[in-house]
């Protein structure tokens, strides 16, 4: 201890103060003995640290491997699952396809009215849905909403089971996930790795600084002690003040039990001179100790709490671990759920393409039905355009044969008039008789007359049929 202050020897009350003021001080022994066992609880922390962080990184290494295998697995059958989706999608679309243009021509089907004139007498109006099977179309529809619920069921199926994966994963990443901070404070391998080296020096230095600060504050004890014992009557004071020291101060690092040694007056008052001065820095010494102690406590915290997250990154990896051994033990399941899946979805692909082919000839063959009848239509307007010919001809026949019989016959009289006077009657048995008479009629009497239809319909199926009109 320094000062340039002095303290007046003539005056032995100001000796008893200084002396109370050094006992006081010693009391600052608990921050010393304190800060020894700080130092020793900090070496102890940062061995197990080394051995934890070692462990940790150990365990942490593995864990991102097999964490990265499990991503892999996810990723797989995520792409299996999103594959089917797509060909469920692609295939359902088609299907949708097919089945709008089946509905499509039922309903052309269904709107074509049969023409009244080819059906018998009194029988009601019906269209040419009327002369299908539709209970086909039914049973064929409802096998393949079985099919699609068949797929969509494996869909779902498999689905939750990679939904079960993804959370399995998930929880695996949120055991590995740390803070980056915390990360790079506690990775070995980073030039901000454990702080608590550092502090331990730190606290080391502290300790040693207290410790030297503690022994020049007995030293000023004993000096006080010895300077009221060569004052007269300052014995019994002195013995009194230094029988209850602070617990930690050991009485053999004081003088106080020693016996007085003769000192001259040249002696003493040197004596009390720097005892003077150091009583001036007591205070000052004190206080030193007790801000290093407050930052010793305050790097200890540091270090309970460096020591907490470490194990705490500790237990996170090793559930993690145990977790990953956990779902390896259920890998197999997801796996052959994908296969499962693979093949179920397979076979009821299979099936729908066959449905939707029975789809599409169920619509050839419907198409083929719609576009018949207007080609009959059309058939029977060129029958009856035919038959309306043939009358015709026959008309004209008619007309022409009638015209030569009465030529004939006109013919015949006027022979007769000129030459029947001449000639005996029975010359010719034939001379009086009338020319002949033809008629042209139906041939097979049980055929009926092609049915009336009108122009308009007739054109109708033309256009269906060919696109365009067609002129008789």
């Amino acid at each position: 201890m320094d000062s340039s202050s002095s303290l007046p020897t003539e005056q032995p009350h100001t000796l008893i103060a200084h002396l109370l003021a050094a006992k006081r001080s010693l009391s600052c022994v608990d921050h010393v003995y304190r800060a020894d066992d700080l130092v020793k609880k900090t070496r102890q922390a940062l061995e197990g640290h080394t051995i934890t962080a070692a462990r940790t990184i150990f365990l942490h290494n593995g864990s991102a491997a097999q964490a990265n295998l499990l991503d892999n697995v996810l990723d797989h059958t995520r792409s299996i699952a999103r594959d089917g989706g797509s060909e469920f999608q692609k295939v359902i679309g088609a299907l949708d396809a097919a089945q709008a243009k089946l509905q499509h021509t039922l309903d052309q089907l269904r709107a074509t009215k049969v023409e009244s004139s080819l059906r018998p007498d009194g029988e009601p109006s019906k269209s040419l849905v009327d002369f299908v099977d539709e209970s086909g179309v039914t049973g064929l529809l409802s096998t393949i909403k079985e099919s699609i619920d068949a797929s969509g069921e494996a869909r779902r199926l498999y689905g939750e089971s990679n939904a079960a994966l993804e959370d399995d994963i998930s929880q695996v990443r949120q055991l590995l996930a740390t803070d980056d901070s915390r990360e790079r404070l506690m990775d070995p391998n980073t030039n901000l790795h454990s702080p608590v080296p550092d502090i331990l020096q730190g606290m080391e230095e502290h300790a040693q600084e207290m410790a030297d600060n503690l022994e020049s504050l007995v030293k000023h004890f004993d000096v006080c002690v010895t300077a009221i014992k060569h004052t007269e009557g300052g014995g019994a004071a002195a013995q009194q003040i230094t029988n209850d020291l602070p617990e930690g101060v050991a009485r053999d690092l004081t003088t106080t039990e020693m016996p007085l040694e003769p000192m001259s007056e040249e002696e003493r008052a040197e004596m009390l001179e720097i005892l003077g001065k150091d009583a001036n820095e007591v205070e000052e010494v004190v206080m030193d100790i007790r801000d290093r102690s407050a930052e010793m406590e305050r790097n200890y915290e540091r270090v309970e709490l460096y020591t907490e997250q470490l194990v705490e990154w500790h237990d996170r990896k090793t559930t993690a671990i145990s977790l990953m051994e956990t779902i390896c033990d259920r890998l197999p399941n997801y796996i052959t759920q994908s296969h499962v899946f693979l093949l179920r979805w397979d076979e009821e692909k299979a099936k729908i393409a066959d449905h939707m082919e029975e789809l599409e000839s169920l619509r050839e063959f419907y198409d083929g039905f719609l576009s018949a009848y207007d080609n009959l239509i059309i058939e029977i307007g060129r029958r009856k355009t035919t038959e309306m010919r043939m009358k015709k001809v026959v008309q004209d026949s008619m007309a022409k044969m009638d015209k030569l019989f009465q030529e004939d016959l006109a013919e015949r009289d006027a022979f007769r008039h000129e030459q029947g006077d001449f000639l005996p009657v029975d010359i010719w048995p034939g001379l009086m008789m009338p020319p002949q008479r033809y008629k042209i009629c139906q041939e097979d009497q049980g055929v009926k007359s092609v049915p009336d239809i009108s122009a308009s319909v007739i054109q109708r199926s033309i256009r269906r049929v060919t696109g365009r009109p067609l002129a008789y």
